[in-house]
């Protein structure tokens, strides 16, 4: 194998390299300088077969020219673009456009370093990225074949997540090991994301990549490897246990993690319709109100009857009078009326009656059912008294311990429809840092005296990091993500100074009064002033005005006692 190339050697008279991106059994990666565009970073890729000969070098040539031409399909703004192909010294590179960014590798190390990991939405939202971009390599015949968090980047300049280091490299590699065989020596792809078929037989369909997509969504979600996520004796996926996400979606997840290949969706189109179900019938779902119904009276000939579902009668058009029009319906509600008011009456002396007759002690005393209205009536009718269901969730209070680092950790279990409330006492200027571990099933909300949030980061997030705006008392406010009934969790604050400067300065001399009655001679020295130069320097005092003139300024003598 040929040795890595030097950095600073210029390729082509045009790519200045710069340092090595990354290296494998198949071939290096280098970043470099096109200084025929303005020095603008670029990515070059080195192929590197294993097998040597005249025969294999040809063969070489003739699968880098083919795959190259294979590659310059690609036209998608979240693929890098490819540039080139060329060789040198009995070398062959692919140059592609860089891509600076973080990988979602790096993005799930800084998260779990706070107990965390990518939420729901945002592995949603990457899958949904990412499904035109593989519905576009998929319609011209090309399968990425490494899909990884290491092998897509959140890109800085737009934040979307760009796919880079197909597998056409590798597999070039692996074919080259044996140039008359029609099926690759070697595999390509990752082990634990790439599926069996592409594992074993070196065969990839979309639905391989489709597969390799929702093993690295649950390695977000989760923060585990897919070795920790698989069971080898079922042969099949257990990462539920790890977190907790809508239903719907897990399925979706599970169908394209199928063992057998065509138990999966076939299309990115099958997936993005799936995902797109789960949207609809989430925001068509009714929104039921809080707000209590209260009974109030109202006319008679108004009042619908309230237990009944059925659909309101349709009154022809060309029907345009009035009930109360009608002399015979108005002689029929007046009849009604006369009925129920003698019915009631009746009821009412009968009740008294019954009530001036005092038991014995013996006899228990007698009950008298309610009068029976009519159907279809509501005059007279009592007031039903209901029960009101408050949906207002029970919230508990507790004081937040600091220990001698000012750290505090509280462990509790929250239930469904309840918050806890974790109050302290902290000065203006401290720097604030809590999380609540899981942050997949729990928030927080950090509130002020005025009981609303310090500032727009500080609601309902699993992690926050500020400086406390005033001295005063503070409220950390936690509460389920909806459709978790119960958790347990870990309560972690942290309260810190910021960290102040340190100025280069000249210590100022305490005076030392001793206890000899004898005085002592004080001397008195100097410092001598600084001679002025062409370059303004400004050196810090602590404690005293500075100079603002270009030259610095002067210090006045002070006194230090002798011991």
């Amino acid at each position: 194998m040929q040795p890595p190339i030097t950095v600073g050697t210029v390729l082509q008279n045009r790519y200045r390299t710069i340092q090595i991106l990354g290296q494998g059994g198949f071939g290096r990666t280098y970043l470099a300088e096109d200084q025929r565009r303005f020095n603008e970073l670029c990515a070059i890729k080195e192929l590197i077969p294993t097998a040597t000969g005249a025969y294999v070098w040809e063969k070489a040539q003739e699968l880098f020219q083919r795959e190259a031409a294979t590659l310059y399909q690609i036209e998608h703004p979240q693929v890098p673009k490819f540039r080139e192909r060329f060789e040198q010294d009995k070398r062959l590179f692919l140059v592609e456009d860089y891509i600076a960014g973080k990988t979602y590798r790096d993005i799930l190390s800084e998260r779990q370093a706070v107990g965390q990991t990518l939420t729901e939405q945002e592995v949603l939202e990457l899958i949904g990225s990412l499904l035109p971009v593989l519905e576009h390599i998929h319609s011209r015949g090309i399968i990425h074949r490494d899909i990884s968090p290491e092998n897509i980047i959140l890109r800085d300049s737009d934040t979307k997540p760009v796919l880079i280091d197909f597998g056409v490299v590798k597999e070039l590699a692996s074919r080259l090991q044996s140039p008359d065989s029609t099926t690759p020596v070697t595999s390509v792809g990752k082990l634990g994301y790439a599926p069996t078929e592409q594992l074993q037989t070196g065969q990839a369909y979309p639905s391989s990549d489709l597969y390799a997509l929702a093993v690295t969504a649950i390695v977000l979600l989760t923060g585990r490897e897919p070795a920790d996520l698989f069971d080898e004796t079922q042969l099949s996926w257990n990462w539920q246990r790890w977190t907790r996400v809508d239903p719907r979606f897990a399925q979706v997840l599970q169908r394209m993690l199928s063992f057998v290949p065509g138990d999966r969706y076939q299309t990115t189109t099958d997936v993005a319709q799936a995902l797109e179900s789960i949207d609809k019938s989430s925001a068509s779902a009714p929104q039921l109100s809080n707000v209590q119904t209260i009974a109030v009276g109202r006319r008679p000939d108004l009042v619908a009857p309230a237990a009944s579902n059925k659909p309101n009668p349709i009154i022809p058009p060309s029907d345009k009078s009035s009930i109360l029009d009608n002399p015979l319906a108005i002689g029929a509600i007046g009849s009604a009326v006369v009925i129920l008011a003698g019915f009631g009456s009746w009821a009412l002396v009968s009740s008294i009656r019954s009530q001036s007759q005092a038991p014995s002690p013996e006899t228990p005393p007698q009950t008298f059912p309610s009068p029976v209205i009519p159907s279809g009536s509501t005059l007279f009718s009592p007031t039903p008294t209901s029960t009101p269901t408050s949906s207002e969730p029970t919230r508990l209070s507790k004081r937040l311990i600091f220990g001698a680092s000012n750290i505090a950790a509280v462990e509790n279990t929250i239930k469904e429809n309840q918050v806890i409330q974790y109050t302290f006492s902290a000065q203006k200027g401290l720097k604030l840092t809590t999380f609540v571990d899981p942050g997949s099933s729990i928030l927080l909300t950090v509130l002020g005296a005025n009981q609303q949030p310090i500032d727009d980061q500080a609601k309902q997030v699993p992690f926050y990091e500020g400086t406390l705006p005033v001295t005063g008392r503070y409220t950390i406010e936690l509460s389920l993500v909806p459709g978790i009934s119960e958790s347990d969790y870990t309560l972690n604050v942290a309260l810190e100074k910021l960290a102040q400067p340190i100025p280069t300065s000249i210590p100022t001399p305490v005076e030392i009064p001793t206890n000899s009655p004898t005085p002592i001679p004080t001397e008195t020295i100097k410092i001598p002033t600084p001679t002025p130069t062409e370059t303004p320097t400004e050196t810090p005092i602590p404690n005293a005005e500075q100079s603002n003139s270009p030259g610095g300024g002067s210090i006045d003598p002070v006194t230090i006692p002798r011991n």
